[in-house]
């Protein structure tokens, strides 16, 4: 199976909601309402299929910061998991951040394996002090804190996301 990375149109985000959907309903995925997926399309890119048109897989890159973002909201349909799909939607994500300048992708996720292929490492795995998301500057951890936006308590491991972080892991990319 044949398929083109590309950008989220606004008439993507129907698709991206059934994607959510089916993994949101089994606590893997947090579910978002339509209204924000419409407010971030884009942030999306989608895995379009070359012989439907259908859009098979949706991941986001959010930025936080002057030099981390976050991968969002990364989802395969079932039928097209195993084929890479996943991985080449990953990888422009990656190849995006590099593009705006970002060195550093912070992912919240129960697929260890599959982010670890791609060089993410789970946050606090290392002795390295610097793996530590929150060994940022104390000029940047105070701004971030005035986000409203809860990928960014999730990265900075807030306590009052805690409930919404469903066990997943904690992983950090540095390019």
């Amino acid at each position: 199976m044949e398929v083109t990375i590309r950008r989220a149109r606004t008439s993507d985000v129907r698709a991206v909601r059934r994607l959510i959907d089916g993994y949101s309903r089994d606590g893997i995925l947090l579910d978002k309402p339509t209204v924000t997926l419409f407010e971030a399309v884009q942030e999306f890119w989608v895995a379009e299929r070359d012989d439907t048109g259908l859009v098979v897989a949706c991941g986001a890159l959010h930025v936080m910061w002057e030099d981390l973002a976050e991968v969002r909201t990364l989802a395969v349909d079932p039928s097209c998991k195993g084929l890479g799909v996943g991985h080449l939607l990953l990888e422009k994500l990656v190849h995006t951040a590099r593009w705006l300048g970002v060195r550093r992708i912070f992912c919240l996720t129960f697929e260890v394996s599959f982010f670890s292929k791609h060089g993410f490492v789970e946050i606090g795995e290392t002795d390295d002090d610097t793996s530590d998301p929150a060994a940022i500057a104390t000029d940047v951890y105070e701004e971030l804190l005035r986000s409203y936006d809860e990928g960014v308590a999730e990265f900075l491991d807030l306590e009052r996301v805690k409930p919404n972080t469903l066990g997943n892991s904690r992983m950090l990319l540095r390019l």
